[in-house]
Order: structure tokens, then sequence, then C-alpha cells
């Protein structure tokens, strides 16, 4: 089922999405969605959406992240077979993987606008497949991983890109810009998925209705189950929290010259068995 978070008339709630249709859990079960997860409620959420009207249009609320305050935001880099090559500087495929954090007001919603900052004009685009966390954990088994994934959601992991060489041993700085990126449109739930799927979902991302990155999960260098068990060695993995997977090859700045956004521009990154995620860029104002 497709869970959101969203904002109607100045009241904030969470919902299930049916049909371009709105069941307002909120009203029903309480809480938010993080709490809903938290609380091991997604099934009774789902039995609730089904035996209940809806009563909002998708057209009449404003959507929010799914989940608005994750504790944590962890973002894999280079994790496609395909990117690294792209990279052609002829190391070796990396043995682990790389890592990073965001901040949640670093990324937008879904129909949010994608800001490109005064400081840069080297907006770049990530299409990701992002995990959430349902259940808490720490030293998973990769074997046990898959049970711990509360849905999945999207994200445009935007890239201010010459701030990434701002400092020698982090990309921090250029991944944390003020609505940068983006997250949504909604989580669908585990229970939409199978091991097959997670190991073998495609991702594209689209700019203009122009394909720049198109790969599926199947070429990962550190699978899913793999970044969990991996990622909870040393974190707490909480519910809510969510692991941004990697982007394929295709990103603007592999271009020669490279295709920066600009105002204007419309980024959709689609993920089989999701949907879409799609955000227009404007300019900061400041």
């Amino acid at each position: 089922m497709r869970f959101i978070s969203f904002e109607h008339n100045d009241r904030s709630s969470w919902g299930a999405l049916i049909d371009n249709q709105i069941v307002d859990l909120g009203v029903h079960i309480g809480g938010d969605l993080k709490k809903a997860i938290a609380h091991d409620h997604l099934a009774t959420a789902i039995t609730v959406a089904q035996k209940t009207q809806p009563s909002l249009m998708l057209s009449a609320v404003r959507l929010k992240p799914p989940i608005p305050t994750p504790e944590k935001i962890a973002c894999i880099g280079v994790n496609y077979a395909n990117r690294n090559a792209e990279y052609n500087d002829g190391s070796e495929a990396p043995s682990k993987p790389s890592l990073f954090m965001r901040t949640p007001d670093s990324l937008t919603s879904h129909n949010g606008y994608l800001l490109r900052p005064p400081e840069s004009e080297q907006l770049d685009y990530e299409g990701e497949i992002v995990v959430v966390i349902g259940k808490a954990g720490r030293r998973i088994q990769q074997q046990e991983a898959y049970e711990h994934i509360a849905g999945l959601t999207i994200m445009n992991e935007g890239t201010i890109r010459d701030w990434l060489r701002h400092s020698k041993f982090n990309v921090t700085q250029g991944k944390n810009f003020y609505h940068s990126g983006s997250v949504g449109p909604w989580l669908v739930s585990a229970d939409e998925f199978s091991a097959q799927n997670y190991e073998n979902m495609r991702v594209i991302t689209r700019v203009n209705g122009e394909e720049r990155q198109n790969d599926t999960t199947a070429n990962m260098m550190f699978p899913i189950n793999f970044l969990i068990a991996y990622l909870s060695q040393f974190y707490l993995l909480k519910p809510g929290d969510l692991i941004a997977t990697g982007t394929p090859n295709g990103a603007g700045a592999r271009f020669n010259p490279p295709k920066w956004l600009k105002p204007g521009d419309t980024v959709e990154v689609e993920v089989e068995g999701i949907g879409i995620l799609r955000n227009e860029v404007i300019d900061e104002k400041v």
C-alpha cells in the first residue's frame, strides 16, 4: 500500500493512498507515519484503510516527504558497477560502500521546488531507490535484512558538484544545500515487494523528458540486504531511518560538456513498483 505524509488546511497528517484518494489515518489511528512504523502499526493501517471510505483527493493536499523527520539519512555513493566504471580512473571496484549523510531539510517533497543556490550553477540530479527502516536493529545478519524494511520510496539525491570538492576527505557540503534534492512521493509498504524485487528493480531518471539514467539494482555492487547489514554494524538502525542506495551512471556531471540543472527544468525519477518523483528547478531567492 502507498502511504503519504501531507498537509491539508494547515493541518499535518498521514494517510493511505487508494486510486488518488486518501484515507486520513491521522484521524483514524493518530500519530504520524514514522510513529506507525515504530509501533509496528502498518499492517493495522492497511486494514483500516481497506475498510474506510476515503475523505480527501490527492489533488487537494500538499505532499510532504514520506518520513518528514528521519533521524538518519544515510546515502551510499558509487554503488552501481557502471557508475564505478564511469569514473574511468583505473581503480578497482571498492570492497566497502562509500557513505555520507544528509539532513532532512536538504530534501523537498514531490512537486516541491529544487533550489539552485546562488553559490553555484552546478546543480545535478541522482535518481535513487530509498529503503525506509521498519524494525530497529544492530548487527543485522544479511539473510535477515529484508525483515527490517518498512517500505521503499524514491530520492533525487541532488548535488552541488563543485562543493563536493571543498574539502579533501568528504562530500558533505555539496550534498546538503537546502532543498537541493527531493524524496517521495510516498512510501510503498514492504508487503508489496519480494526479495526478487529488491534485487532487480529498475530506476530511471529523466530531465525534461530526456532519459538520463536507466539501470537496475541487479547491477549494484552492494545490494540492499548487504547495505542494511553493513550499516547496522556501527549504527543502531531505527524505524523511519532512510538509506539512499546509490545512483546509476548518467548524472549531469558525466556529460561533455556537463548538463547542469537550470531553472525551468523538470526532473523525474521513476522506480518500478513505487512510482514517479517529480520536481521543477528554480533559483533560490536570497
